[in-house]
């Protein structure tokens, strides 16, 4: 008998740890108390290419704001990379210029030229032919002197129909095919010269948001590469409450719904917040609520935004959630909110 009093006594504080754990005093209908850690988002900073580490300028602890200089890699190889393609890019300009501008004036007039000598050409070939075919009708030159001459006129009407097709080219200038494969050229070198800029820029490493440095876990002369973090960014805001409400009292809380946020390290301050989200799916409660009959229930995930001027509030610091159910959501989140005395 004094066992089975023993275990209901030990039950029964069990249940009124839980009820209390979870639920506001009834006579209270219009607050609710919740618990929660407080939470932020971490980012993993790592450099976008790969290289030896030359410097970094921040350590564990630092406060960094959006923009600052982190580190740095050996930029040696990437800025030969720029400096290469700079010229290619530079001769693939030039040589597309050149095809562009067609012709120079002196390349036709050197065409037409050689157009004339040709004709002049085949014009003492005909004579010489007329004369050498009088000679062998006379029997005075022989046959094969006329053969000879027939080939020189031959030759001499072939390079006379040369030279104007080099002027007609000359003339016309460039294939559209042509100049159209040395603009994809220069497009392509470009490419590349954005990519390898890109590159450079990203031998330097900044910071994307205001926020304190975690961890540094590279150091100079570490190999990084794009899958290894050298520094963990903690963010300055957003900062929020997480915390767990059972389904009975969903209900009671929405979105925007105002808060006053309490901490064991500043019990004289009252933070003001607002509901910023709840969970769309249940879940179980979290294994750190040590009550074993609280584990199996299933709870939503509520977060409370809270407003964090001075940066008071840190990563998972205890923090106690009171809202008032009777008030209207929409009165958080105001930008500019200090904290309440």
């Amino acid at each position: 008998m004094f066992r089975f009093f023993i275990l209901l006594v030990i039950a029964g504080s069990a249940a009124a740890a839980g009820y209390r754990f979870w639920h506001q005093d009834d006579t209270d209908s219009q607050s609710l108390t919740l618990y929660g850690n407080v939470d932020l988002r971490e980012i993993q900073l790592a450099f976008m290419v790969q290289d030896r580490i030359a410097e970094l300028d921040v350590r564990e602890g630092e406060r960094v704001t959006r923009g600052q200089l982190l580190g740095r890699l050996d930029s040696t190889r990437f800025e030969s990379a720029v400096r290469e393609l700079e010229a290619r890019l530079e001769q693939a300009r030039q040589k597309l210029a050149e095809l562009e501008s067609g012709s120079r004036p002196q390349e036709i007039r050197k065409a037409e030229a050689d157009v004339a000598a040709a004709r002049a050409s085949l014009l003492d070939a005909q004579q010489r032919y007329r004369r050498t075919e009088k000679l062998v009708r006379e029997k005075v030159a022989p046959q094969q002197t006329l053969d000879d001459v027939r080939s020189q006129l031959d030759v001499a009407r072939a390079r006379l129909e040369a030279v104007r097709e080099a002027l007609s080219l000359a003339k016309e200038g460039p294939r559209k095919e042509t100049i159209a494969a040395a603009r994809a050229s220069v497009a392509q070198i470009e490419a590349l010269l954005t990519r390898a800029r890109k590159d450079l820029h990203d031998t330097r490493l900044f910071a994307p948001a205001d926020g304190t440095i975690r961890s540094r876990i590279l150091e100079p002369g570490d190999i990084a590469s794009p899958l290894r973090p050298v520094f963990t960014l903690a963010k300055l805001e957003p900062v929020w409450i997480r915390t767990y409400i059972p389904e009975p009292m969903l209900g009671r809380i929405t979105p925007g719904m105002p808060a006053r946020i309490l901490t064991d390290s500043f019990p004289d301050k009252h933070y003001p917040g607002w509901v910023g989200y709840i969970s769309p799916s249940a879940e179980f409660t979290p294994r750190n609520v040590e009550t074993p009959a609280l584990r199996t229930r299933l709870v939503y995930q509520v977060w409370i935004y809270a407003c964090n001027p001075g940066n008071e509030l840190r990563l998972g610091m205890p923090a106690t959630v009171m809202l008032d159910t009777s008030a209207h959501a929409g009165d958080g989140g105001l930008p500019g909110c200090q904290p309440a005395q």
